[in-house]
Order: C-alpha cells, then structure tokens, then sequence
C-alpha cells in the first residue's frame, strides 16, 4: 500500500542530482537565508556587524530584498510595521552582543501587538560558548537570556545542519496566534563555515490553529443570544486575525455596540450605527461597558489603557476571547475562550441567535454626543482642528504610524481609520521612535502607497538617523513632526502632578534644514496650512518631512471621575 506522505518525502531524479551537486561557494550563511526564502519571506531588516557577516555575504547570493537601516532598534521596529502590514514573519538580522541588545526595546513592542518578527541574531563563535569569559569582541555570558523574557520563544543554533529546522520552528511560532517575535541564534564560525549541504528549498512551516473549545463558544452564544444589553470591546487580535468582517457580522446580528480598543483601531467601522467608536479614555464609555449584562472582550487582554486605566469594572458577565493565554482572565473574571479570534467568531456566527433591538443605535448616539459634548467644553479647538487635517490628507487606502506624542493620544481615541490594519502606534509597550522607522517598514512591504508618520520633537530624535535610510532606499513616507519643544505629554504630567516640568524641555535641531542635508524636502507648515502642505508631501513621490510647530494640550481624563 502507498501512502501520500510516501510520494512527498521521494525525491525526483532533478532533485536528488540537485542535493548531491550542490553549488560552490556557499556557507552556513547562505542555508540562512536559503531557509527564509523557502519559507516565503522576500524582504529583510537589519544591520550588519561583524560575527554576522555570514548572513549578509549571502544575502547578494540571493533573491531577498534588504533594506538597512541605521540602528538596530529601530530596524526592529520597521520589521514589526512589516509583519503587521502583510501577516508575514519578517526577518531581522542582528550582530551579536551591542547589536542584538539595541533591539530590545523594538522586539518587545512587537510582542505586546503581537506582530511577527522572526530576528537572527549571530553569536561568538562556538569555541567561546558555554561559560566563562573569552574576551571575544561583543561577548555577553548567556546572550539568549537577554531575550528569553521578550521574545515568544528562543532557538539556538549549534551547527549548519541545524538551521532550516531552528528556522522553520522559529517561524512557525511567529505566525502562530498570538502572533509574535522570536529569537534565532547562530555562532559566526557556524556561519562563514562553508558548506556542502545541499541547497534548501520548499519549507513546511504551518503555523498551529488556536481552535476554540466547542462546549465554551456554545455557552458563549447562549449568553449573548439572549442578554438584555450586550457590548463588545474589540482589541488588536480582532485585526491580527483578519476577523473585522466576521466581528461586523456578529455585532450586527446582536444589535450589540462595539468600542475597538487603542490597538484594535479599524476592527470595527467607525461610523456604523453600533460603532462606540475608540473612546475608552471616556468614563460615559466605561459607564456603558460596565452596564453591559454580556460583555464580549476579543482580541485584548484589557490592560490599563483598554480599561480605563483599570477603572473598568463590569457588572455582567464577560466572555473574553484571546489567543494570548497569559492574557485571559488576567484582569478580570470571565468565561475565557483560549483561541484565534477569526475561529472563535466563525464558531460563534454558526450558533448564535438573530437578537432585535431597536434601542442599540440610539444608545450609540447618546453616548457618542455625550463624549462630544465633554470635549467641545475644552475648548480643544486646536487640537481637533489638527487631527482634522491629517485625516484629510491622508489618503484613505495609506496606513498611518503614529509615535507616544500628544496627537497619537488624540488619535487613538478620535482618528477613524477607516479601514483595518492601517493605522498601528507603539501603545502595546509605549517606547519613543516607533512612527517614523514603523513606517519605513509598510513603505518597503507596499510600494503602492504613501505612507504617514507622525512623531513628536523629543520621539523624532530618536530616529533621525533614519532619514537616510529613507532617502537611501527612496522609501514613499511622509513624517509629520509636531515641535513642541519638549516632552510634551511628560510636561502636561509633571505639571498637573507637581506644579511644574522637570527634564522635559529639549533643545531641537532645524528639523526642515536637517532634512534638506539627507536630500530628504522638508517644509515648516502651520496648523492652517497642514493639510494643504500634507496632502502635496504625501502625493509627492518618495521621503519628506512636514514640521508643525505647535503646543497641543490632551483633553481631560475621565478615569478620575
């Protein structure tokens, strides 16, 4: 009898001449970056540095794209924009030691929005490894440890036949739900060794599905078939499982409002009739929420800016649907369903029952036009005025990356998207410099498009260095900059806390000049001529910086009272 698995695993005659002639001239470099095209991958991030020059000798032998950027925190944060702009694990090659640790900051972000970032690091080679100190240049005792409590997971490579295995495995946890970072380390002999293994091609690296226990989505279909006033709170796993279609279905079918978390933005459309829209800084929203007798959470783990700054306290029943297992229940007592969110919403459209009411809209209106009255009382004109602008000129099909900066605050609650998985910020782990490298990465992951940036003063100076890159690669991104002069949210923080600002005012470069020294148009604008200026720098091919100066003020928070 023969078996399917049987005709997979014969090789044909042109494949086993292949195997047994492999080409000359190869190293353990080149079974890396081998592997990642056998695994689907096209483009690469990284910086080269001297134990990895394996790797990047092997990169002109092959059909990978590399875009290089200028600090490794900050390719790390372009290799995230890409997993979550196109659902691929996106590679990112680091050197050891320094290198690999300058990342750091960037893989955490990626693994609190749970975006795919398969990062290789190189380490001394094997001969130093295995305790005590060698005096190798970049040397660390037990580099993975550096890693092991960021990254998903952690594989070690200790010879070249180890490595499409170590990178299929690494890859497939990548992609599986909750997406992720993970970490691959390889020793420099391992690879600038030359190598007679035959060539990689076709890799089988299928992420595992999160499926969803069928006994608990029927207990969760009968809660909110039958509830009085459902709600649902959609997170980023709602966008990560590419599951806005089957979220619209169901909250439809429920006639149950739906507030799409700071990280969830886009799950939801933003001008539906049951759309809470993204205000959760708001304590009508939580009033709402807690009222609710089911709550369906999906996708988030309600962590402090999802609930209010955990002022959130629900009255009825919670249903919390997440892949990340660590997150269920952690906040609150719930009905937890571990599994990906697209199969969860799939188990529960095939059961749950159509729910009339007439009411659901008009209690979306009520709250909407309350939220609105509390910020017209502000007297925030400018800031709205600003967000306004943006929205505008950015086109409707370009994703937007927004850095920690007052009009990032604003725009988590008060920017529609208006699609899915378009507009991403660094609210998962709240580092500075993630809007102009993360945007540098969807440029390189869709060509097609423009695509915005948007810092603070203090956040662009982090990546300024980036500009070349930019320039160097003819990266189609925008970076709007608003001047402040400082730390703004920190002075606003500090002030209301202490009666003054300490260590957050900054000295700034001429951020038009700079640019204009990397090639890069620059242009000062005011927030009356913004969207004009934006909408020509975003319809104008390749890099440009719009700097706005302007001292912008958040509304005042509602978790207080």
């Amino acid at each position: 009898m023969t078996h399917d698995h049987d005709l997979v695993l014969r090789p044909s005659a042109a494949q086993t001449e292949a195997a047994l002639n492999p080409p000359p001239g190869r190293n353990g470099g080149d079974l890396v970056v081998e592997t990642l095209s056998g695994l689907g991958a096209t483009t690469v991030f990284g910086l080269p540095g001297q134990h990895a020059l394996g790797m990047f000798d092997a990169l002109r032998r092959s059909s990978l794209q590399y875009v290089g950027l200028r600090v490794e925190n900050n390719a790390g944060f372009a290799a995230d924009a890409y997993g979550r702009i196109t659902g691929e694990a996106a590679p990112l090659l680091l050197s050891t030691g320094p290198g690999a640790l300058t990342s750091l900051a960037a893989l955490q972000e990626a693994v609190a929005a749970s975006a795919p970032v398969l990062a290789i690091s190189s380490q001394i080679p094997t001969a130093g490894l295995g305790g005590g100190r060698h005096g190798y240049l970049h040397e660390l005792p037990d580099q993975q440890a550096s890693f092991r409590g960021v990254v998903k997971s952690v594989h070690t490579v200790r010879a070249q036949s180890q490595i499409p295995s170590a990178l299929a495995a690494a890859w497939e946890s990548a992609l599986t739900a909750p997406h992720g970072p993970v970490w691959v380390e390889i020793p420099q002999d391992v690879l600038l060794a030359p190598t007679h293994l035959p060539v990689v091609t076709a890799m089988d690296a299928t992420p595992e599905e999160v499926v969803p226990r069928p006994e608990l989505t029927a207990v969760a279909a009968h809660l909110l078939s039958t509830a009085a006033r459902p709600a649902i709170i959609a997170g980023g796993g709602v966008v990560r499982a590419d599951a806005s279609g089957k979220l619209l279905r169901l909250a439809e079918r429920l006639n149950a409002p739906v507030v799409t978390t700071f990280g969830g933005k886009g799950a939801f459309p933003w001008n539906h009739p049951l759309s809470l829209q993204s205000w959760l800084e708001d304590r009508h929203t939580t009033d709402l929420l807690e009222d609710a007798d089911v709550l369906l959470v999906i996708g988030s783990g309600l962590g402090e800016l999802s609930s209010n700054y955990h002022t959130f306290k629900p009255r009825g029943r919670v249903v919390q649907i997440e892949a990340d297992l660590g997150k269920l229940e952690s906040n609150h007592p719930a009905l937890g369903i571990h599994a990906d969110a697209r199969l969860a919403l799939s188990a529960l459209l095939e059961t749950v029952g159509e729910r009339p009411d007439p009411t659901a809209p008009e209690r979306v209106r009520t709250l909407l036009a309350r939220v609105g009255e509390r910020i017209a009382a502000q007297e925030l004109t400018l800031e709205q005025d600003v967000l306004a602008s943006v929205r505008r000129a950015l086109p409707d099909g370009s994703p937007s990356f927004w850095d920690m900066t007052i009009l990032a605050y604003w725009a988590w609650s008060a920017f529609d998207p208006r699609r899915p998985n378009a507009m991403h910020s660094a609210q998962g782990a709240g580092g500075l410099g993630y809007g102009f490298p993360a945007a540098l990465g969807a440029a390189a992951a869709d060509p097609t498009r423009p695509v915005l940036a948007v810092s603070g003063d203090g956040g662009a100076l982090y990546s300024i260095a980036e500009l070349a890159t930019a320039k160097q690669y003819g990266l189609d991104v925008t970076w709007l900059i608003v001047d402040d002069g400082g730390y703004g949210i920190l002075r606003e923080y500090m002030t209301d806390t202490f009666g003054q600002a300490t260590a957050t005012e900054l000295a700034r470069p001429d951020y038009v000049a700079l640019a204009e020294s990397f090639g890069v148009p620059g242009i000062r604008t005011s927030p009356g001529t913004l969207e004009a200026d934006l909408s020509k720098a975003l319809a104008t091919p390749g890099p440009s910086v719009v700097l706005l100066p302007a001292v912008l003020r958040m509304f005042a928070p509602t978790h207080l009272g």
